[in-house]
């Protein structure tokens, strides 16, 4: 086996919060939405519905420890939770609260800082903004101060003693150079290194320019990756007049606050697009990435949806065993290899088990990490 710890990005939604529940209704959780889908063509399978650990409830710490043990049975080395912070406001933040304060489940994990604006984004409206990031250098400081105790558990994951942060969209900062300087003078002061990764995406900066402004690596956001731009150019081309029509009906929503109405969904072919992301390179370091699939017209109900298409366990194992042959990682520890993901339901991207296929995905992911 592959000397390579396997991370699973792990959306920690599957609760219902305060929050949540004035702008969506009483109750609502991201299963709300999972239940929604419904085929747009022949062949396309929804709704993805979950099977062993059925609509879970994430305040159950049961529920908890069987997501890790299951994750650690198939090879997952540990949980990339997403988190939510606005300028001291957190989202969603009980489960990581909970495992932090009860010391269960023993199960690696680390964190990624969400850092978009807080929209209708869950039911296809980006432009109705709930609550906005607002950066500064003074939220900089006490929200790397809010982490340092969080990084210091005996469980958070570390490459040779540094803590492993991951911001989603470094291109949003004013500054993130500074923000990165900023963090780690404050990581300083306690005593404390970081090691700060950002993902890189089909929009928004490089690798390279990540690594430029003082990231120690990038991670390939799989599907929305640098393949997918490359996919795009090749088999996504649009006619002059189709991006001019699409722009001035997105100007036009954004103008009379309106829900865009549904254009051509975007299809992908999953096998062409593996293809083509194999053929990828950096000139830096980047760590590499899977997923499981993509489809998330369960949300976007009302608009269109990305659709990867042909989805299959086989092709994932396929995909999973040239990626492993292709890295060679950085040292004895910078040895990550990221799945997108363990539970993205309204995404149809998971490894967690559903009626469909069962554990395949994950048999696939293990037997391509044993080899």
């Amino acid at each position: 086996m592959k000397n390579i710890r396997p991370i699973a990005i792990y959306l920690p939604q599957y609760h219902p919060f305060k929050e949540n529940n004035e702008w969506w209704g009483e109750g609502f959780t991201e299963w709300n939405n999972v239940v929604k889908g419904k085929p747009r063509f022949k062949g396309h399978y929804q709704p993805h519905l979950p099977a062993d650990l059925g609509f879970y409830d994430l305040r159950l710490p049961e529920v908890r420890e069987k997501q890790a043990a299951m994750a650690k049975e198939y090879g997952i080395y540990g949980f990339c939770y997403y988190h939510y912070w606005f300028n001291g406001k957190l989202l969603m933040e009980r489960p990581l609260n909970e495992i932090l304060e009860s010391g269960k489940p023993d199960f690696p994990f680390c964190m990624c800082w969400a850092n978009e604006n807080w929209s209708r984004r869950w039911d296809g409206g980006d432009h109705h903004i709930l609550i906005a990031q607002d950066y500064s250098e003074q939220d900089d400081i006490e929200h790397i101060r809010y982490l340092l105790p969080i990084f210091r558990d005996e469980r958070y994951i570390k490459v040779d003693g540094k803590p492993l942060f991951i911001v989603y969209k470094p291109d949003e900062f004013p500054n993130i150079q500074r923000t990165i300087q900023i963090w780690r003078e404050e990581a300083k002061k306690e005593g404390m290194e970081l090691y700060l990764c950002a993902f890189e995406r089909v929009i928004g900066m490089t690798a390279e320019e990540e690594c430029a402004v003082g990231f120690d690596a990038a991670i390939e956001f799989q599907p929305l990756s640098k393949a997918r731009r490359a996919y795009t150019l090749i088999y996504g081309k649009q006619t002059i007049l189709e991006r001019i029509k699409n722009k001035l009906h997105k100007t036009y929503c954004q103008i009379l606050n309106k829900e865009r109405i549904r254009k051509k969904d975007s299809i992908v072919d999953y096998k062409k697009f593996i293809d083509l992301d194999l053929e990828q390179t950096h000139s830096c370091k980047c760590y590499p990435g899977v997923s499981p699939s993509w489809d998330n017209s369960s949300r976007r109900t009302k608009i269109w949806a990305t659709i990867f298409k042909g989805s299959n366990p086989e092709l994932f194992y396929n995909w999973c065993v040239k990626k492993i042959e292709q890295f060679k990682p950085f040292s004895k520890e910078e040895n990550f290899l990221f799945i997108n993901a363990w539970n993205e339901w309204a995404e149809g991207n998971h490894l967690e088990p559903d009626q469909k296929w069962g554990k395949q995905y994950l048999e696939a992911f293990k037997r391509a990490l044993n080899g």
